[in-house]
């Protein structure tokens, strides 16, 4: 891995990190849906770290989430369960930001972060292995 993606994943790892923290205020201020959105971004930033850092870099969400399960999922480099919170993270914060009279519940956001900070932790240590960290 060269330098530029070794940066860049060390990055968005640390973007998926501040999104956690602020998930956790969002949720305890009772804005669900942004709690919601913002957990999905913190998955999605770690997925992203984890392609870059093979020099993989895709402009659409479906692109990440296609490449992500593909080759680290469906190869077993990562366990499936990562899969999952990824595709469910990404339908709600669909749902919440486009489907009119969309209502999340507090238990369901509560899942939604529990799962975010599961993702970024197991990319943070799969990372932290791969970089030597």
């Amino acid at each position: 891995m060269d330098d530029m993606n070794r940066s860049m994943a060390v990055y968005r790892l640390e973007k998926a990190k501040t999104d956690i923290r602020s998930v956790r205020s969002s949720l305890e201020n009772g804005f669900y849906e942004t709690s919601a959105n913002r957990s999905y971004y913190a998955i999605f930033h770690a997925a992203r770290a984890v392609l870059v850092a093979d020099g993989q870099s895709f402009s659409k969400h479906s692109g990440v989430i296609a490449f992500f399960n593909r080759d680290y999922i469906k190869s077993g480099i990562l366990e499936r369960k990562l899969g999952r919170i990824l595709r469910d993270a990404f339908e709600i914060r669909t749902d919440c930001d486009y489907e009119d009279f969309f209502v999340i519940s507090k238990g369901e956001v509560e899942r939604q972060v529990e799962n975010a900070e599961y993702f970024v932790g197991r990319i943070e240590a799969y990372l932290g292995e791969r970089l030597g960290e």
